[in-house]
Formats: structure tokens, C-alpha cells, sequence
């Protein structure tokens, strides 16, 4: 019996000690965190020390009536998942026993146990607590669409701001141009915001936040903005921002501006515009005036601009304009005040006045004059060219050229545009004059077709007539007619010409045009010298024959020469200074050479080649 009981305490002690060398250690991360919507997993590790049987790693949760399952399980030869849990279709069990949730839903943020088996080893757990983050939506604002008076004694809504669906709950900031705007819950007369959270059935937060504001006039051009900041996994926290809004506000005339809007200076004939601007909004209704004495006549106007149409001297004077803001304190001075002045010119006259008849050769001097708010500048123009830089315009000696439209235009240089002017006809009388021109016009030969014009210039514009008749054609152009005949050189037309005569009422001029045959054939006999030509008369070939002829003189001179040289040299030719003779031009006329070539175009006329008509001694050597 004994024996017995201490068979068993060894027994014992030998399980306990081997229990002891034999236990399973699980390593899990005690915090998680996954992003709802993204696939997450959560490490499970283990170690056994001694003896171990095939390790056996599952995976549990406490599910919603508050009982532990199992929901995924792998041990060497497979791994699998549980049916009919709430997570079945999302999870499965790595090689390294990893649990691998994908997608990561909102209602995974509880805790995960990681239990290890391994046979005689025993078994362990580790325990992981999963947290969740989901990013909200941007926010969206919904600004104050009604009009915000800076006369309201209390504060006004500015705008509503919402973010949707995010976790954990989001928190939303305000800002007015750019500046963060500090959270207050408390209501004041100043400033706070509403803020409120709702869970959503999703289990989502959706949080919303109303600013109240007291709005003064420096609020007009001012921006608002909302902000949501939320926490995402690893502590890391990120922002979204609405869109930027502008409120309007409603505020009182506190300065108001009276200015001409048109170019200046002004002068008569301008179109004016007076602006009055006032720094209310919204923009209150104007009444212009005008001060007249003691008397004001008022202006129609249905804006804050007043036009007056081409503007006369009578317009300038003071003008009023008063902005109609009744919300104004009494102390803001609603009216001001403007002068306009308007340029003018009076109209030019000119002395003596009317149309001017001047004689040809007489002199005319005419004075204009004007005056205006500003000295004028006086000129005389005809058509674009400046005659006179005065207000006198002398014409000395007056021609026909002369007659025509003249201009005294003013002007005031400082102000462009102001100009006024006045015209005159000066016409130029007297009797035709025949313009200069060629006199002597050639002909090829006698019958031969002329044509001819003769230019006059008169007032009254003169009538011209020929002493010969042929074709007639005739062009005015002013004070100037042109006639043109075109006629036969007959013998008496190449004896005593043609005649062209000018007449008008105040007498009559006339021009003679000597007409000149090309001829040769008209030339005396004796001005013929020898004809080294085969024909009087070539129409073709003229330039050949004078080429040939120069040719065939050049080489009997050079034969001449040569011969000369011969004889010098064979004696004949005595050549030394006792025997110097001199040459006269009677014994040298043996030894002319005159080449007369003659054809039927005058340009093409024979050249004679003579011999030195001069005396000449023969020298010491040849």
C-alpha cells in the first residue's frame, strides 16, 4: 500500500515537472488599427518549449449576444473558416496564422483572441483589440442667402456646415479669410456655433455646426470657410475644407464722390458725364442739380450717372448730386458739389466778307477773326496746304493758279478738337494765257501726220481755235483747257506753221508751232558731199550701212598710211629738216573724204570723215 502511494506521488511529480518545460507562449499586438473599407491583418505568433504535438491555431471573437465562437482555424495540414459567423466572408488565415480581414467593416472594432494547442505542450492566447477609422465626406456649406443689415443689433446666421459618415466623430472648425475663427459654444452678441453629432444607423457620425456672427461693414468683401479634421490609423490627422462663400451685406452711405467720367477739358459739342458714387450698398438713388442764382433746377437721372448731350457754353456752372440713403446718421453730408466749365469758340468771320473776283496780276489781302474762352490760333488753308500762319491772307500778283476755296480755320491747341472755320471762293479774271511749251515739232516728211496741244489758262474759261483744221479733241480741268490737233505737214503748215489761239471776254493770246521736216531730201545739192551709197533712200537697213561704210574708210586710211610709210622708207619720201614744207588746206581738199548716208529714219544720218583742214608741218621724222 505504501508502495503504491509513493508510485503515484513520483508519478505526479514526474507530469508536473514535464507540464513545466512544456508550455505554449502566443504573441499578438494588444492594439490595432485598420481603415474601414481596406483590407487589414492581424499577426499571431507563437513559441513551445519541450515536447509538442501538431499545433492547432484558432481564431475568436465575442460575437452580439455576447458569446465566444470560433471563427477561422489552421493547423499544419490546412486551414479553414467557420460558417455562419458574422465575419465568415470576410476573413481567412494566413501560413504565418495571421488573421486577414478584407474589407474592414465599422463593426470590427472589437477585441480578437488568438488561441495556440499543441498537443501535450498545452495551449495559450493572445488577446488583440482592433480599432477602427473611417475618413468623413468633405464638408458642405450652406451659406446666409438672405441680405445682412450692419444696423441689426444681434448676431446673424452666417452659414450651416455638414461632414457625413465618419469614425470616430469629426470635428468642424470655421474661418473667415483664412483665419481660424476660436469655438465658442456659449450664445453671445458677438460670435459662437451651434455644433451637434448624430450616430447614424450605419454607426457612422455625421456632424454639423451653424456660425453666428455679428456683421459690421469691414464684413462686406470678408470669406467663410468650414474645415472638418478627423483621426485616421497611427494617430495621423487630416483635413478637408468646403468651398469659400461671401455674404451680403447691407450698410449705409458713409462717403459719397461727385467726378466727370468724360475726357477734359470740355468744350461745346462734347457729350459730358457726371458719375456720383456712393460707398452704401445697396446703392441708393441720386437726385442731380443744378445751381442757377438762388434757384436749383433738377436733373432726371435713374443711376448714379448724369449725361448732357452736346454741351454749350450755356451748361457750365455747378452741378449737385445727393445720394438718397435715409439709413445715413445725420452727421455723413450726402451732397456734393461740382463746377464744369465749357470751351467755345465763336464763328469766324471774314473781311471783306463774300465771294472775291480778282483781276490777273492784282493783289487781294483778307482778314478773319474770332474769338473764344481761350486765345485761338488763326490760319488760312487751301484744300490741305497752310497758305497763311495768321489770321491775314495777302495773295500778291495773283495768277489763275491761285483761285479756289480758301479756309480760315481756329484752333486752341490745349484743347483738341475745339475748332471753328469759315470759307471763301476767290476767283482769278482776265484774259487767256497760253502756256510755255515746245514750239518745234518734227516731222519724218512732208505729209506726214502731226499731232499737237496747246495749253491756256483763263476765267472765263477761254475757247481756243486752230488756223488749220485736222482732228480735234479737247480737255478742261479748272481754270486750264487743253486742245489737241492732230493734222497734215503740208507745204504751207511746214512754211509758216500752226496757230493756236486762246480767247475769252477780256482779250485773246495765241502760240505758233514751227513744224520741221527729218527729211534729207529737202537739203541743197551742193551740202552733198561724194555718196558712198548705192541708194538715196533705204527704209530698212540704215544702221548696216552706215556700219559698213565707217568700216570701208577706216581701211583705205590704213592703206593710205601704209603706203606713205613705204615710200618714207624707200627714200621717195624726202623727210628731213631742210625740206619742211607746209601743207596748206588748198592741197589738202584733194585728199578729203566725205561718207554722206542717207536713209529714211532722221536718227540714222551719214557722218563725213575729213581731213585736216588746219595747216601742218611734216617734222624731222615720219
Amino acid at each position: 500500500m505504501a508502495w503504491t502511494l509513493r508510485l503515484g506521488l513520483t508519478l505526479t511529480i514526474l507530469a508536473a515537472l514535464q507540464g513545466a518545460f512544456a508550455a505554449v507562449l502566443v504573441s499578438v499586438p494588444s492594439t490595432q488599427e485598420a481603415e474601414v473599407g481596406k483590407p487589414f491583418s492581424i499577426p499571431c505568433t507563437f513559441t513551445t518549449n519541450g515536447q509538442a504535438g501538431e499545433a492547432l491555431v484558432e481564431w475568436f471573437i465575442v460575437d452580439r449576444s455576447n458569446e465566444r465562437i470560433r471563427i477561422a482555424y489552421r493547423n499544419e495540414k490546412q486551414a479553414g473558416v467557420d460558417k455562419n459567423t458574422e465575419m465568415s466572408e470576410r476573413i481567412s488565415v494566413d501560413k504565418d496564422s495571421s488573421l486577414v480581414i478584407s474589407p474592414v467593416e465599422l463593426t470590427d472594432e472589437r477585441t480578437f483572441y488568438c488561441q495556440v494547442t499543441a498537443g501535450i505542450a498545452g495551449s495559450g492566447e493572445g488577446i488583440s483589440n482592433l480599432r477602427v477609422f473611417n475618413a468623413p465626406e468633405a464638408p458642405e456649406v450652406t451659406p446666409q442667402t438672405q441680405s445682412i443689415s450692419v444696423t441689426e443689433d444681434t448676431v446673424s446666421e452666417v452659414g450651416t456646415c455638414t461632414s457625413k459618415n465618419g469614425y470616430p466623430a469629426p470635428k468642424i472648425i470655421w474661418f473667415k479669410d483664412s483665419n481660424m475663427l476660436e469655438e465658442v459654444t456659449e450664445r453671445n452678441d458677438v460670435m459662437y456655433m451651434a455644433s451637434r453629432v448624430v450616430k447614424e444607423a450605419s454607426g457612422m457620425y455625421s456632424v454639423s455646426s451653424i456660425l453666428y456672427l455679428k456683421i459690421n461693414k469691414k464684413d462686406k468683401d470678408s470669406q467663410y470657410h468650414c474645415q472638418v479634421q478627423y483621426t485616421m490609423p497611427n494617430g495621423k490627422s487630416e483635413i478637408k475644407n468646403s468651398e469659400k462663400f461671401k455674404l451680403t451685406v447691407h450698410y449705409y452711405t458713409e462717403v459719397v464722390t461727385f467726378d466727370v467720367v468724360s475726357p477734359l477739358p470740355i468744350k461745346e459739342g462734347d457729350d459730358v458725364t457726371m458719375r456720383c458714387v456712393s460707398d452704401g450698398n445697396p446703392t441708393p438713388e441720386f437726385d442731380f442739380l443744378k445751381l442757377e442764382g438762388e434757384n436749383t433746377v433738377e436733373k432726371e437721372s435713374n443711376s448714379g450717372n448724369f449725361t448732357l448731350r452736346s454741351v454749350s457754353r450755356a451748361d457750365s456752372g455747378t452741378y449737385v448730386c445727393e445720394a438718397l440713403d435715409f439709413d445715413s446718421p445725420e452727421e455723413v453730408n450726402l451732397k456734393k458739389q461740382l463746377e464744369i466749365f465749357v470751351n467755345y469758340l465763336d464763328p469766324v468771320t471774314i473781311k471783306p466778307a463774300g465771294h472775291h473776283s480778282v483781276q490777273y496780276g492784282k493783289d487781294l489781302t483778307l482778314n478773319c477773326n474770332t474769338s473764344g474762352s481761350v486765345e485761338p490760333m488763326l490760319m488760312w488753308k487751301k484744300g490741305k496746304q497752310v497758305v497763311s500762319h495768321s489770321g491775314t491772307l495777302a495773295l500778291k500778283d495773283v495768277s489763275f493758279a491761285l483761285a479756289g476755296k480758301y479756309k480760315c480755320v481756329a484752333s486752341v491747341q490745349s484743347i483738341p478738337g475745339l475748332m471753328k472755320e469759315a470759307s471763301v471762293n476767290v476767283s482769278v479774271y482776265g484774259k487767256p494765257i497760253v502756256l510755255s511749251g515746245d514750239t518745234s515739232v518734227s516731222v519724218s516728211k512732208e505729209g506726214s501726220m502731226v499731232s499737237l496741244s496747246c495749253s491756256a489758262e483763263g476765267h472765263p474759261a477761254p475757247q481756243i481755235s486752230w488756223n488749220h483744221t485736222g482732228e480735234q479733241s479737247l480737255r478742261i480741268d479748272g481754270h486750264r483747257v487743253t486742245s489737241h490737233m492732230k493734222l497734215a505737214a503740208t507745204k504751207e503748215v511746214l512754211k509758216n506753221g500752226v496757230t493756236c489761239e486762246a480767247r475769252n471776254e477780256y482779250g485773246a493770246s495765241s502760240r505758233t508751232f514751227m513744224v520741221v521736216p527729218d527729211d534729207e531730201s529737202t537739203k541743197p545739192k551742193d551740202e552733198v558731199g561724194p555718196i558712198f551709197t548705192t541708194a538715196d533712200r533705204q527704209e530698212q537697213g540704215g544702221s548696216s550701212t552706215a556700219v559698213i561704210a565707217v568700216v570701208v574708210c577706216v581701211l583705205l586710211l590704213l592703206i593710205l598710211v601704209g603706203f606713205l610709210y613705204f615710200l618714207q622708207k624707200k627714200g621717195k619720201l624726202p623727210c628731213g629738216r631742210k625740206e619742211k614744207k607746209v601743207i596748206s588746206n588748198s592741197e589738202a581738199n584733194t585728199d578729203e573724204i566725205v561718207v554722206e548716208m542717207k536713209a529714211g529714219n532722221p536718227n540714222e544720218q551719214a557722218g563725213l570723215l575729213n581731213a585736216n583742214r588746219g595747216r601742218r608741218q611734216v617734222g624731222d621724222e615720219c
